[in-house]
C-alpha cells in the first residue's frame, strides 16, 4: 500500500523559507516520477514542480527560481525546498507519485503553508 506523508508546514513571512518534506512507504521514489502540488482556497489543485526517474526537475513558472525539488533515496523522501516565500503561496501543498501511467495516481494527505504579508 502506497503511503504518502507530507511535514514541514506552517506559517512563515514573507520572504522566508520553508521545507517540506514527503516521506513515502509501499513506493521507492527513486523509482517514479515524484511531484508536488498545491491548491489555494477557492482554487483548483495546481503543478509546483516534480522530479524524474533520472532526478530531471520542472517546475511552474510561479516558482522557478525560488523552489527545489529534491529527494533522498536512502530516507525514501522527496522534498521541497522554498525560499523567498510570497502571500500568494499560500496554500495546501501535496505529494503525489505516478504509479500507473501518465496520471498522479497517489496522493498525500496536504500539508498547510501560510505566508503573512
Amino acid at each position: 500500500q502506497v503511503r504518502l506523508v507530507e511535514s514541514g508546514g506552517g506559517l512563515v513571512q514573507a520572504g522566508g523559507p520553508l521545507r517540506l518534506s514527503c516521506a513515502a512507504s509501499g513506493v521507492t521514489v527513486s523509482r517514479y516520477p515524484m511531484g508536488w502540488f498545491r491548491q489555494a482556497p477557492g482554487k483548483e489543485r495546481q503543478f509546483v514542480a516534480r522530479i524524474s526517474l533520472l532526478g530531471s526537475t520542472y517546475y511552474d513558472d510561479s516558482v522557478k527560481g525560488r523552489f527545489t525539488i529534491s529527494r533522498d533515496n536512502a530516507k525514501n523522501t522527496v522534498y521541497l525546498q522554498m525560499n523567498m516565500l510570497q502571500p500568494e503561496d499560500t496554500a495546501i501543498y501535496y505529494c503525489a507519485a505516478k504509479l500507473v501511467g501518465s496520471t498522479w495516481d497517489n496522493w498525500g494527505q496536504g500539508t498547510q503553508v501560510t505566508v503573512s504579508s
